[in-house]
C-alpha cells in the first residue's frame, strides 16, 4: 500500500475568531492538504476614546475590528453618522452587522483613499483605528484639504505562541505561514528564531519586507490584498501529492 500523503501544517497566527474562519476557507479551498494550527499573536482589547465633537459625514474603517469597535460604540450611545467608508468587502460586511451603511474600496489603504479624494466631499470624516495602524488615513486627508480627525479605539496586545506552535516551529518540516500584516511578521520574528523552513505567504509588499527578518525558505506574495490573493498565494506553496 503507498503510503498516505501527510498534510502539511500551517501556523494562523491572526486573533481567535479571524484565524477559526480562515481555516474554515482552507478546508474549502485545499480539503485534507493542510493542517491548521492556530496561535493568535495578537489579543483585542478595546480603548475608551474620545474625539472632537463636529457633523461627520462618515466613519472610516479600515479593519473588522474597527467595524466591530464602532458598532461598540454605538451600543453604549455615542453619536456617529451611519455612513461607513470601508477599506475592503470584508470590512463593510462587518460594518453591516455593527449597523452601518457600508461603502467598500474593495482594496487597501490606498484604494480607500483614492475613493474619498475621489469625491467632492470635504467632511469631516471619523477614523476609527487601532492603536498600531499604518496607511497614515488622516494626516493624508488632511494634506489634501479634507477635514478628518481620527480616534483610537481598540489595540492589538501581543501573545506568545502558544506550546503547539513553538513544538512545530522548532522541528525539520516545512511550516507554512500565512501573514496578513507586517506586525504578526514582527511579533512572530520576536518569538523565534526557528528551526522550521519557513514557507511565507504575505498580503502586501510591506509584510514581505518584515517577513524578510524570518528567513523564510519560501516567500509568495499575494496578487490582492485579501483573503482569496492569500489563498492563490498559499496553492502556490502547497507540496503536490507524491503518486
Amino acid at each position: 500500500m503507498a503510503p498516505q500523503h501527510q498534510p502539511t501544517p500551517i501556523l494562523l497566527t491572526r486573533p481567535a475568531a479571524q484565524s477559526d474562519r480562515f481555516a474554515e476557507e482552507l478546508a474549502v479551498r485545499f480539503g485534507s492538504a493542510l493542517r491548521p494550527v492556530i496561535s493568535p499573536l495578537m489579543v483585542t482589547r478595546m480603548i475608551p476614546a474620545e474625539w472632537p465633537p463636529a457633523d461627520y459625514i462618515a466613519v472610516i474603517l479600515t479593519s473588522e475590528t474597527g467595524a466591530a469597535a464602532a458598532g461598540r460604540l454605538r451600543q453604549e450611545g455615542n453619536t456617529l453618522p451611519l455612513r461607513a467608508i470601508c477599506v475592503g468587502d470584508r470590512t463593510a460586511a462587518a460594518a453591516r452587522s455593527a449597523g452601518f451603511t457600508p461603502e467598500s474600496a474593495s482594496g487597501d489603504a490606498e484604494a480607500l483613499l483614492a475613493r474619498i479624494l475621489a469625491s467632492d466631499e470635504p467632511g469631516p470624516y471619523l477614523h476609527l483605528r487601532g492603536k498600531d495602524a499604518r496607511g497614515d488615513i488622516v494626516p493624508r486627508l488632511l494634506a489634501k484639504g479634507r477635514s478628518a480627525h481620527a480616534a483610537v479605539v481598540y489595540e492589538q496586545a501581543p501573545q506568545e505562541l502558544t506550546p503547539q506552535a513553538r513544538s512545530l516551529l522548532a522541528g525539520v518540516q516545512p511550516v507554512i505561514v500565512p501573514l496578513f500584516s507586517p506586525r504578526s511578521a514582527l511579533l512572530l520574528a520576536q518569538n523565534g528564531p526557528f528551526t522550521a523552513p519557513l514557507w511565507i505567504a504575505a498580503i502586501s509588499p510591506a509584510a514581505a519586507a518584515r517577513a524578510q527578518q524570518l528567513s523564510p525558505q519560501r516567500l509568495e506574495l499575494a496578487a490582492s490584498p485579501d483573503a482569496p490573493g492569500m489563498l492563490d498565494a498559499l496553492s502556490r506553496l502547497i507540496p503536490e501529492p507524491s503518486a
